[in-house]
């Protein structure tokens, strides 16, 4: 990536000015309660780490960027970058490939990493590098490692970390793989959907380790015994990400959903469990253990990860309700 032209004074007041209201807002919704993490987003300037973005424009996409020459679209830039919004930064072929998260989330995902002083964390999906920059920020840069699949995106998310002389460790790889010559971590987080949990992840924790990802529109949260079991329970947030890349790839299968209400088929809590589920229920199988069980939300799901395999469960993770994750729980 090239080196940027620094702004001019009149831009990097805007800049500053668009950085500090949208920390002021994020406080003000309750995502930065912990001083910590707030006083990392007031250090980590968004729009350094998205110098552009893509909107859809009908079947295409329209870039915009912070160096252009037009003020009106260089004002679009900096409203969308300091928007509480995910934001396209990556596309190929007409897909999604690399984003930015939603800033409220990632501030909902690193509260609930959990991090004390001292812990290593492994981030998969270092998309731009701003989340690897809030956990530097936050324990330091030699106890952060942030994997991507490609290298083109490392190298572009390294540089963006120059700019504040953060340099974490940025790793090209399969995320799915982890990283086992920076293990053992404390906290694994990643900001990609999965269909599994890889199991590699496991052996590269210590015990006690926690493991935020999200998987089915849902953010579980993993407490790791050791490299043979970990259990959780997810959030209660809804997580939409670009699906990981790499060997952990697993195909959940189709659900029918013909003749199922309209009231159903919008709903959002029951698209959850049907996705958790991972077709081992029909559609109206699942739609009558969900009206039976109360219409659950994401927090009465859990998931167990053990030598056998990977299972969601709803309540009680021995109860009567527990369904393979994904199309095959078995190696990951």
């Amino acid at each position: 990536m090239g080196v940027r032209n620094a702004p001019a004074a009149g831009a990097r007041d805007l800049r500053a000015t668009a950085h500090a209201a949208q920390v002021r807002e994020l406080t003000a919704a309750g995502v930065l309660a912990d001083p910590a993490w707030r006083d990392a987003f007031a250090a980590v300037p968004r729009h350094l780490f998205v110098p552009y973005f893509f909107e859809s424009r009908g079947a295409g996409h329209e870039r915009l960027w912070g160096e252009d020459p037009d003020p009106a679209r260089q004002a679009r830039w900096l409203r969308g970058v300091y928007t509480d919004a995910p934001l396209a930064t990556r596309v190929r072929d007409g897909e999604l490939v690399s984003s930015s998260s939603q800033p409220s989330l990632m501030a909902k995902m690193l509260d609930a990493l959990d991090v004390h002083d001292g812990q290593a964390v492994l981030e998969i999906g270092t998309g731009t590098g701003y989340n690897a920059a809030l956990l530097c920020h936050r324990l330091g840069d030699r106890l952060v490692t942030t994997v991507d699949l490609e290298e083109e995106i490392t190298e572009t998310a390294r540089a963006h970390l120059a700019l504040l002389d953060r340099h974490p460790a940025v790793i090209t790889g399969d995320g799915a793989r982890g990283c086992p010559a920076r293990a053992p971590f404390d906290r694994i987080i990643a900001t990609c959907t999965l269909p599994l949990v890889p199991y590699d992840w496991l052996g590269q924790c210590r015990p006690g380790a926690r493991i935020l990802a999200p998987v089915a529109t849902g953010l579980i949260a993993l407490r790791v015994r050791d490299a043979a079991f970990a259990e959780g329970r997810f959030l209660h947030t809804p997580a939409y990400f670009v699906p990981l890349r790499g060997g952990a790839r697993v195909h959940h299968g189709s659900h029918p959903v013909g003749g199922m209400p309209y009231e159903v088929l919008e709903n959002e809590r029951f698209q959850f469990m049907l996705a958790l589920t991972g077709g081992a229920l029909g559609a109206r199988e699942a739609l009558d253990l969900w009206r039976h069980e109360g219409r659950p939300g994401r927090e009465r799901f859990g998931v167990t990860v053990d030598a056998e395999g990977q299972w969601a469960w709803l309540d009680d993770p021995r109860g009567p309700y527990a369904w393979p994750l994904g199309e095959h729980a078995g190696a990951g």
